[in-house]
C-alpha cells in the first residue's frame, strides 16, 4: 500500500485525535508554513462559519467562500497550484482543520441571504 502524502497524513491524524496536538500543529506548519499558522489561528478564533450553502472563513479584510478545497481569495486565484494538495490558502486549510476538530460555527441560514444584509 502506498504511503499517504503529507497532507493526507496530518488530516488523518487530526481525524483520529479530533484535536490539534503539538505534533499535528508541527506537521501542518512544516508543510504549509505561514499559511498553516494563519489557518490554526483562524480555527482557534472561531472564524470558520458554515451556512446552508457555503462554508466561510472570516479573513482580515473580507469573508471567503471555501468549497471543495478551493477558495475565492486572491492567493488561491493567482498564487497556488490547484493540482498540488500541499498548495492551499490558509482559508481552505482552516476549513479542513476546523471540520476535523469539530470547531465550525454552524448557522442554520443561507449565506447568500446574510451577504445581502451586509
Amino acid at each position: 500500500m502506498p504511503e499517504a502524502n503529507p497532507v493526507e497524513r496530518w488530516q488523518a491524524d487530526l481525524e483520529e485525535t479530533g484535536e490539534l496536538t503539538p505534533e499535528i500543529v508541527g506537521q501542518i506548519t512544516r508543510l504549509h508554513d505561514d499559511r498553516g499558522v494563519r489557518a490554526i489561528e483562524a480555527v482557534s478564533e472561531n472564524r470558520v462559519k458554515a451556512y446552508r450553502d457555503f462554508t466561510i472563513v472570516v479573513g482580515y479584510d473580507d469573508e471567503y467562500i471555501v468549497e471543495d478545497g478551493g477558495c475565492t481569495c486572491k492567493d488561491s486565484e493567482y498564487n497556488l497550484d490547484p493540482d498540488d494538495p500541499t498548495d492551499r490558502c490558509w482559508h481552505a486549510l482552516a476549513v479542513a482543520i476546523a471540520r476535523r476538530v469539530g470547531h465550525v460555527d454552524y448557522h442554520d441560514m443561507w449565506y447568500s441571504d446574510v451577504r445581502e444584509l451586509v
